[in-house]
């Protein structure tokens, strides 16, 4: 597979989400003025509450099982160490660009924190549409992608609680408490009844007695990815009434885009020589590509819930969003080389 049909694969999945996160973007500008805020914030709580509960439900209950649970035990630990890693390199963007005070723990956030969530469950599924991936037949990969990428953002519900200190320990209890409570349910619940084979006979199946939860949870979790990617773009059209300094910019693009995916690689190709990771290609992807994601979209709710830096949150937001179109699709270029050759 040459560079220029791998490059096509991995770009396509990204165009589709940057097409309609700039449809979106239309849609929340004065242009056109069909997305508000008031509107952005009422079908945010409702992907939050209903699309995105039911997505991750009906993914984990149909794709996940006990043994799927035993042998992914990696992928926590591969996320706490994005989060870890991500929150040392912001550390030091800091000591070196020395923002103002308010700004310090935006910028160690966006550099930890990955779009583990909305992202994941859009690109890694689009994936295994292409042609000529290292990834094997298409329906086999998009029912494996649909579950690696929901136990993604299962685990994202805990890791995010793992913070230390006092009052960063607090925020995220509250926001864990307070927005994160649908999604955590969801995920329990989704596990619960994927690896236990009489809860799972009961809604999987033809002949399941309660399949029609299954289906209606479908029918409202197929809502979720068209939503959320408008949500982004309508979200990052806000991000263009402040200034925030070009070296503080330079520094979280190149943690996010550059330092950390070169780490991530070699965490995940030294985890696998130590035979410690599934032989499944595609799971080693997705392991890359959580290094690799642009800020998670909680950090701009954290701003909103506390009132701090939320033009400076926007802007940032708003270039690390834009870029992540050529990042991703050029890291995702060299994780397929590399899973191409495996």
């Amino acid at each position: 597979m040459g560079f220029w049909n791998m490059l096509e694969v991995a770009s396509m999945p990204i165009l589709e989400v940057l097409i309609v996160s700039l449809i979106g973007a239309f849609l929340a500008s004065h242009y056109s003025n069909l997305l508000p805020l008031h509107m952005l914030s009422s079908l945010n709580k409702l992907v939050f509450v209903v699309f995105s509960p039911c997505y991750i439900f009906a993914s984990l209950v149909q794709t996940i099982t006990l043994e799927d649970l035993i042998s992914w035990w990696f992928m926590p630990l591969n996320i706490l160490l994005t989060f870890v890693i991500g929150g040392i390199l912001g550390w030091i963007v800091v000591k070196i660009t020395r923002p103002k005070p308010h700004l310090e723990g935006l910028i160690i956030a966006t550099c930890s924190a990955g779009n583990l969530g909305n992202l994941v469950i859009i690109i890694v599924p689009a994936i295994c549409n292409e042609t000529g991936t290292p990834f094997g037949d298409t329906n086999k990969c998009r029912s494996a992608a649909l579950s690696y990428a929901s136990f993604s953002m299962a685990e994202l519900e805990h890791i995010s609680s793992l913070s230390s200190g006092s009052r960063v320990g607090q925020i995220l209890h509250m926001i864990r408490e307070e927005l994160l409570a649908p999604p955590t349910i969801a995920v329990f619940v989704g596990l619960l009844f994927g690896a236990t084979k009489w809860l799972k006979n009961l809604i999987i199946g033809p002949n399941a007695p309660l399949r029609v939860i299954q289906g209606s949870a479908q029918l409202l979790g197929d809502g979720t990815q068209p939503c959320i990617t408008l949500l982004l773009g309508g979200n990052l059209i806000h991000g263009n009434k402040t200034s925030i300094k070009a070296k503080v910019l330079i520094g979280v693009i190149c943690s996010r885009y550059i330092l950390l995916p070169g780490i991530g690689i070699l965490i995940v190709k030294g985890a696998n020589q130590l035979g410690l990771l599934p032989s499944d290609p595609l799971f080693l992807y997705l392991l890359m590509l959580q290094f690799t994601l642009p800020p998670a979209m909680n950090i701009s709710t954290m701003t909103q819930l506390f009132n701090v830096a939320q033009e400076e949150c926007s802007l940032l937001f708003l270039w690390t969003y834009l870029l992540a179109a050529p990042a991703l699709t050029i890291w995702s270029t060299i994780y397929i080389s590399i899973l191409s050759h495996h």
